[in-house]
């Protein structure tokens, strides 16, 4: 009978096991389904015949909670869990969040900031020696020097302040069973120094020279310029087919090393990690705290693919699962299909059928599985690459034999659709399809701005090309006779967006009848290329100076134009209009932001007549 891992000595005895092969220690509450990345990292191990027990967020304040079930026999796994500890802990602007999807029953707090070096550190108090590999989303975008934005510094490689012995970056699958098997054979974990999609740590010389010497960690922290090309470095070194080891020296003696990352998963291989046996659900121990609220969108959803040759600089998924697209079989997604239509709870809706990007299925391209991708361009930006292979044929089968199942009364898509990709496609089943078929009333799309000078830094596509599939996706809901909506992800305060840039924004969302009702301000998370911007104020791409908004209350004007209509707003938007000298736009003409009041007693002379006659005058100038 398939069971939950291990959770404590009682677990292990009623399973006869004496001692675990390894320990995981995770700052996710343990759910045992394939979104979550502890579930599959342990079960693949398990399926290569190692005994693996799980702590979920053991209480790092007191050195027992790491021993509860015992000392394992080859050593320890650690992550913080699905997202960086930080990002999970605070908003963009370094509040507190109040809930955690991943905790029972969405309590904040059971994981400690920097969850990934407390845990390695709690467990070094008690196991001076035992072996320990670090991985998950928090070691992957940490794993050599970085800008923290929460600590406003740039910080060492994740390896050194935790102590471990190994980082297993990216997704992990091929590189911890190598790991396991090396320490199994008994090998020591200082002599791992081989496989692919890891980084380990050494004194010895001789293991740098036939690496990329990158800038020491004092050369970055002194300068950042020298960081920015650091940083480009490792950014063109994220292919497994092209990539070089990395080397970043540490007071002249330490030297951090990263090998190339792991080759991507064949189709059969991302198949036989869908195909274990999961008990996708959270453990029985949350029910009495309410459950693990994360499970509710991701238990009736299935994962199609991993992996994304979109770009977006503000995106780590290059730095953690690559640009070549790993996707999984129709059978091995119907198959998943046909088990959760059996689960109790299934009402007739998969939520979602994606990943990353909804709509990519393939590599981008043909030479990418044998010569990787390229270093020096983008696949979509800023225009589509010549050698880009466009084509929704094959997920528009899987969705239509999904809708087709026994149960199912809707399928969903809800992961992010890349509408440039779509509008290159000269074929319109897919967005036809989307629209009669996996949308309800409104699809969510991300262009992030407007103005194509912030564009160019979001590596994001030309705002033509938005407008274009605007006009598409009406055309076609008005051919379908359907009454349905586009809803813009957008972002303040990125870098090289200045105010008159969010004006701009302003003035779009105005012109096309647009209320967002969510806004995201930009936030620096680790190993982006636009968090190396908002670092240095250098675009690491062609070392040119950007412009930065770091100042709050500039930021909060940039976010609250973004939602001028807002009566809360209402003083931040009339400040910037008139710092920006855009007083053309408070009135009462029909192009007009905001109306005129009174500010400190004064009243700005401005009407619908003069309004309209400085709009006409801007826009002939």
């Amino acid at each position: 009978m398939q069971q939950f891992l291990p959770v404590s000595k009682k677990d292990m005895k009623e399973r006869g096991i004496e001692q675990l092969d390894f320990v995981y220690v995770c700052g996710d509450a343990y759910v045992d389904h394939p979104s979550f990345g502890a579930a599959i990292i342990c079960r693949i191990l398990e399926l290569h015949g190692y005994t693996v027990g799980i702590i979920p967020q053991p209480d790092w304040k007191d050195d027992n909670s790491i021993n509860i079930l015992g000392e394992p026999r080859l050593g320890f796994f650690v992550s913080a869990g699905n997202m960086d500890s930080m990002v999970n802990h605070y908003s963009v602007s370094k509040h507190h969040r109040e809930y955690d999807n991943y905790s029972p029953g969405g309590k904040a707090g059971l994981r400690p900031d920097y969850a990934t070096i407390v845990y390695c550190n709690l467990i070094r108090h008690t196991y001076k020696t035992k072996p320990i590999i670090i991985g998950g989303i928090e070691a992957s975008l940490r794993r050599l020097a970085h800008y923290d934005y929460w600590s406003n510094k740039v910080r060492r490689s994740i390896l050194l302040d935790s102590g471990a012995d190994i980082i297993s970056y990216g997704m992990g699958e091929r590189s911890v069973v190598e790991i396991a098997d090396c320490l199994a054979s008994g090998m020591d974990v200082r002599d791992i120094t081989y496989i692919d999609g890891t980084v380990y740590k050494t004194r010895d010389k001789s293991f740098t020279e036939d690496g990329i010497i990158l800038p020491s960690f004092e050369e970055i922290k002194a300068d950042k310029k020298t960081y920015a090309k650091s940083f480009y470095t490792q950014y063109v070194n994220t292919d497994a087919f092209t990539a070089k080891k990395l080397v970043e020296t540490y007071d002249g003696a330490m030297y951090v090393i990263q090998n190339p990352p792991q080759k991507p998963l064949s189709r059969q291989e991302m198949d036989d990690v869908y195909a274990i046996e999961y008990m996708r659900a959270y453990h029985p121990m949350y029910e009495k705290d309410g459950g693990i609220p994360a499970i509710k969108e991701v238990k009736f959803s299935l994962i199609s693919n991993r992996g994304c040759f979109g770009g977006c600089n503000f995106c780590a998924l290059t730095f953690h699962q690559g640009r070549i697209i790993q996707s999984r079989s129709q059978e091995s997604i119907i198959d998943e299909a046909k088990l959760i239509t059996q689960d109790p709870e299934f009402k007739g809706y998969i939520h979602d059928v994606g990943g990353p990007t909804a709509n990519f299925r393939n590599p981008s391209c043909k030479k990418q599985m044998e010569k990787g991708v390229c270093t020096n361009r983008q696949c979509l930006f800023p225009t589509k690459c010549p050698n880009l292979q466009v084509s929704h044929k094959e997920y528009v089968e899987l969705l239509t034999k999904l809708r087709k199942l026994p149960k199912v009364k809707k399928v969903f898509v809800r992961s992010g659709v890349r509408f440039d990709y779509v509008m290159y496609d000269k074929d319109d089943t897919f967005l036809r399809d989307l629209c009669k078929y996996h949308i309800s009333g409104q699809l969510k799309v991300a262009p992030e701005h407007i103005s194509n000078n912030v564009l160019s830094y979001l590596g994001k596509p030309d705002i033509s090309v938005y407008n274009a599939f605007c006009d598409k996706y009406a055309k076609i809901n008005k051919e379908l006779g359907l009454k349905q909506y586009l809803v813009p992800y957008l972002m303040s305060s990125h870098p090289g967006s200045t105010l008159d840039d969010a004006i701009a924004l302003a003035e779009y969302l105005r012109d096309h009848h647009l209320s967002p009702e969510q806004v995201q301000d930009f936030y620096p998370t680790p190993s982006t290329i636009s968090t190396t911007m908002y670092y240095t104020e250098i675009d690491p791409r062609d070392m040119k100076p950007v412009y930065v908004c770091k100042n709050p209350h500039e930021k909060a004007m940039q976010r609250a134009l973004i939602q001028y209509k807002r009566p809360e707003n209402y003083d931040l938007v009339k400040e910037a209009l008139m710092k920006a000298g855009r007083e053309d736009l408070i009135g009462f003409g029909e192009e007009c932001l905001i109306p005129p009041r009174k500010i400190k007693g004064k009243n700005i002379k401005n009407n619908k007549k003069t309004s309209n006659e400085r709009t006409k005058n801007r826009r002939r100038k």
